[in-house]
């Protein structure tokens, strides 16, 4: 179908951005807070669609039947505060706190959890892959560390730490001499042209 040579590889689903990911966590949590607990089951359902896990669907339809419960009872009670009862006033600030605090912390306790155990992204602008030594570096590699096969250890950066940049190649001390060689005999020739063109 694509011809010859290798076949052409499938987009994998990557993790999402840390920004975005934290973003979306904001929105959901402000949602639930500022609808009382009425919009608990939006972060809900985002968990299980992400997770994917029986558990995290279970847990979808009981926060959805706590809210449907928590509706009715809010409609049930009267509007006048005076006529409502203490129980009542009490029942409905426990239920709306309990199901704040629980939809809230296993929300971000799960995904945060399940985001961990894929694995951090690589930074923005971080290599996938070691760069190749430079030609000039790999002409003053010892015999042995030249011929040695590249080993490559897939570790994932710690994505809170800076990146440490590449260490600086260190001139052999016969180069630096040669280049020290070269300077000197430069400004021994400007100094020699300088004085030419004073006598002039």
């Amino acid at each position: 179908m694509h011809g010859y040579g290798p076949m052409p590889q499938q987009p994998t689903t990557s993790r999402p951005s840390p920004a975005t990911l934290t973003t979306v966590r904001v929105i959901l949590v402000a949602l639930t807070v500022l609808s009382c607990g009425l919009l608990g089951w939006a972060p809900m359902l985002r968990l299980a669609i992400v997770t994917r896990k029986p558990r995290d669907w279970a847990l979808l339809v009981v926060v959805v039947a706590l809210n449907v419960g928590l509706f009715i009872f809010i409609m049930a009670t009267p509007d006048d505060p005076d006529q409502m009862s203490d129980a009542a006033a009490l029942l409905m600030m426990f239920w709306i706190l309990g199901l704040l605090a629980g939809v809230i912390t296993y929300y971000l306790y799960a995904e945060i959890r399940h985001y961990n155990a894929l694995g951090a992204p690589v930074p923005y602008g971080a290599p996938a892959h070691p760069a190749p030594p430079l030609p000039y570096q790999q002409q003053h590699l010892a015999p042995h560390q030249q011929h040695q096969p590249h080993q490559h250890q897939h570790q994932q950066p710690n994505p809170y730490t800076a990146p440490t940049p590449p260490p600086t190649p260190k001139p052999a001390p016969q180069r630096l001499d040669q280049v020290r060689a070269e300077l000197d005999e430069l400004s021994d020739y400007l100094r020699k042209e300088n004085r030419d063109g004073e006598g002039r």
